[in-house]
């Protein structure tokens, strides 16, 4: 029986370290809320007001605060699945989604997630290039309006934007990983914050001069049932956007030294992240749609272009741009955390080990930067800022 029993509490106790160990982990509670509050606070954050919008007074906070609530329980679920067997000292590291999904749930589960997770992924990187492109466009468009007047050149397109923005991530994509990302996540959370206090102060200045608070608990009125029923479900579908951050927690949660365990680090950033970033959202939409109302834009800095702040709102938009810049590395990196094929780059050192990315030369195409330079390319084939540009406008 003793014999038994302790062969069973072997594999416990039994700490045979993956490669992987070699990784020096010096991540803190706070370094994990300037990655989350990076990976969280995106492109969707713009139509949080004429979400709101949508909803009324009563159901957006309420909404907000659901999403809100959902992912933390969810990101709470996944920190619990970075060590396996036992969550807190199992010798199994789980660095990634996939990996957890992989360990958990089987090889036949693990491919369908990866194929779900990958065409989020993808989504992410176009929704953050073309954002980045109509940030751009609108800096330069306002520029030529306040200078020139309405009769100004609009200026090049959106598909020049894109490609500049697709240079500077293959330039940033040499940065190995997680371990090796923190300055950029730092100043992008930094860029975050800014831009959105930039919205909410705005909003909060028109409705000083309006005199009043505008919007009903009903929301804005639509010319049909079918058409209210849309636009409610779009707004649900915003809100939930814009909390896009539980896929790449175990990323994050593998930058995180122990002691105390990962998870529970992991755990005490979200919620003080999640606080954060709701607060910022609540703020955003709240003085959004109290200062336009029935003609909340779909883009809320766009109601701002002919005040004479103008430029508060070019500065918005160059933050925008800038956390964008690095908000796609922490979006993106899980998405090329995979190992890649051995086939398509036989002598890449990237493809023996993972961890040694950093070992590559800054002009050597590996495979994480090809895979970035084809979500430009969807962008260059299929230029559509000026589609999402007038969305919901």
């Amino acid at each position: 029986m003793g014999a038994e029993a302790g062969e069973q509490e072997t594999p416990l106790l039994y700490c045979s370290l993956p490669s992987n160990s070699t990784i020096k982990r010096t991540g803190t509670v706070w370094t994990a809320v300037a990655h989350i509050i990076t990976g969280v606070i995106g492109s969707g954050i713009l139509s949080l007001a004429w979400s709101m919008a949508q909803l009324g007074w009563i159901a957006g906070p309420l909404a907000m605060s659901f999403f809100a609530s959902v992912a933390l329980v969810s990101t709470f679920l996944i920190c619990d699945c970075y060590r396996s067997p036992d969550p807190e000292f199992g010798p199994t590291r789980n660095r990634s989604f996939l990996e957890a999904v992989h360990e958990t749930l089987g090889e036949r589960n693990g491919f369908i997630s990866s194929i779900l997770t990958k065409i989020s992924f993808y989504g992410t990187g176009i929704a953050y290039t073309v954002t980045t492109a109509i940030s751009l466009r609108a800096i330069q468009k306002s520029n030529s309006y306040h200078k020139d007047g309405y009769e100004a050149e609009q200026g090049g397109a959106s598909t020049l934007f894109m490609l500049l923005f697709g240079a500077v991530q293959v330039i940033l994509s040499q940065i190995p990983d997680f371990h090796h990302i923190l300055w950029l996540s730092i100043f992008a959370a930094i860029m975050s914050v800014s831009y959105a206090s930039i919205g909410s102060v705005l909003g909060f200045a028109q409705i000083i001069e309006n005199g009043y608070v505008k919007g009903g608990i009903a929301g804005v009125s639509a010319d049909s049932a079918a058409d209210k029923v849309w636009k409610i479900s779009q707004a649900l579908g915003d809100i939930a956007y814009a909390y896009p951050y539980t896929v790449i927690a175990l990323e994050i949660q593998d930058t995180l030294k122990s002691p105390p365990s990962e998870n529970k680090t992991m755990k005490k950033a979200s919620i003080i992240a999640f606080i954060a970033t709701t607060f910022f959202y609540l703020c955003f939409g709240s003085f959004g749609y109290a200062a336009f109302g029935e003609n909340t834009p779909g883009n809320l800095l766009t109601g701002f272009h002919s005040s004479e702040s103008y430029w508060l709102v070019d500065l918005a938009n160059a933050c925008i741009v800038l956390h964008l810049v690095g908000g796609y590395q922490i979006a993106m990196v899980a998405s090329f955390s995979t190992k890649p094929p051995q086939a398509m780059f036989p002598n890449n050192v990237c493809c023996i080990n993972n961890d040694n990315r950093n070992d590559l030369s800054l002009l050597q195409p590996d495979y994480w930067t090809v895979r970035r330079i084809e979500v430009v390319d969807l962008n260059y084939i299929f230029p559509c800022g000026d589609v999402l540009q007038a969305k919901k406008c």
